[in-house]
């Protein structure tokens, strides 16, 4: 007798190649025209699937998961971040919730060199010029467009994980000095590969380096961690880039930094309110926004698409699944 297969519904469209494969695998529910999903379409999936397959975008809060139908008893995140995951209320409810950890390291690593790199010497300004001008402008001039030399400045990395340790390796050949705070210190292995300087005070950091790269997660601990006071603590010809969650940055507090010209600059790539970007921030040249595009390429998205696949099928064959976030109470 054939096994029936697990319904997995999916919120938002995945790589054609991972959408093929779940179909031979699963009786998959697929979202075609990427949609954002509704509270209310969360709902539905919830009471009638055995597994969900959500995203970052999706908030699977307590009132969602009050909804739960019986056979709902994993959650695989497509991503790595689980912050839209309300865990211990699917813990309590008997749920496994999986994500695809490791994958988007050097993808996003890539992204926060580029805008390392990119807000210092205004390279946002200048095509915005050549643009706005049908491609002329005024001619080399001594005074014109000028940045910030990169080489030899310090970066205070925020978060000395997978992605703060990638985007060290790519800092360090490009000649700066790697300065970090984390809730403790990194494996002395690393920080000599790194010939990086631990701090444990993020205040001192701040007041120390010229770029800041925020590479930290998402957590109660880590909300609004960089808040009005800590802002003020950064020299106003220093740069801050935030390449991981947008809620940990006061993004109002940072709009007035930058206004008043307390900060030099930024590069966003992460948003308090996503997908709605501050309009504080809009309106200001010194800020380079980017929409959550730091894990968006080809590979990255195969390969997480990938993890999923291989979570859901170990799990549904009886065993702990290798991406496990929390076990379930059964």
């Amino acid at each position: 007798m054939t096994q029936k297969k697990p319904l997995v519904i999916v919120t938002r469209k995945l790589p054609d190649v991972i959408e093929a494969r779940m179909d031979e695998l699963f009786d998959v529910r697929l979202n075609k025209d990427d949609h954002p999903m509704t509270t209310a379409e969360l709902v539905a999936a919830v009471r009638e699937a055995d597994v969900l397959v959500p995203t970052v975008t999706d908030r699977i809060d307590a009132k969602v998961l009050a909804q739960v139908g019986p056979q709902l008893r994993l959650i695989a995140q497509f991503g790595t971040g689980v912050d839209n995951i309300d865990v211990e209320t699917a813990r309590r409810r008997g749920i496994t919730v999986t994500n695809t950890p490791g994958v988007l390291t050097e993808d996003t690593a890539d992204m926060t060199m580029a805008l390392i790199l990119a807000v210092p010497r205004r390279l946002a300004d200048g095509a915005r010029y050549l643009r706005d001008h049908n491609g002329e402008w005024p001619g080399w001039s001594p005074t014109w467009m000028l940045g910030r030399r990169i080489f030899g400045k310090r970066l205070g990395i925020i978060g000395m994980g997978r992605i703060g340790q990638a985007v060290a390796r790519r800092a360090r050949a490009f000649g700066l000095e790697i300065h970090y705070h984390n809730r403790k210190p990194a494996n002395a292995v690393i920080e000599k590969e790194l010939e990086a300087t631990y701090w444990e005070s993020l205040d001192q950091m701040l007041a120390k380096v010229d770029i800041v790269s925020v590479n930290c997660p998402h957590t109660p601990a880590t909300y609004h961690l960089l808040n009005a006071r800590r802002l003020k603590l950064m020299r106003p010809d220093s740069y801050i880039v935030n390449t991981a969650r947008g809620e940990v940055i006061d993004e109002n507090a940072l709009a007035r930094a930058l206004e008043a010209g307390e900060i030099a600059g930024a590069g966003l790539d992460v948003f308090e309110q996503e997908p709605t970007v501050n309009p504080r921030l809009i309106g200001l040249d010194n800020v380079v926004l980017l929409p959550h595009m730091s894990s968006a390429t080809i590979e990255g998205r195969v390969e997480m698409g990938g993890k999923v696949i291989v979570n859901i099928k170990t799990f549904m064959d009886g065993h702990r699944p290798p991406d496990r976030v929390i076990p379930a109470i059964m």
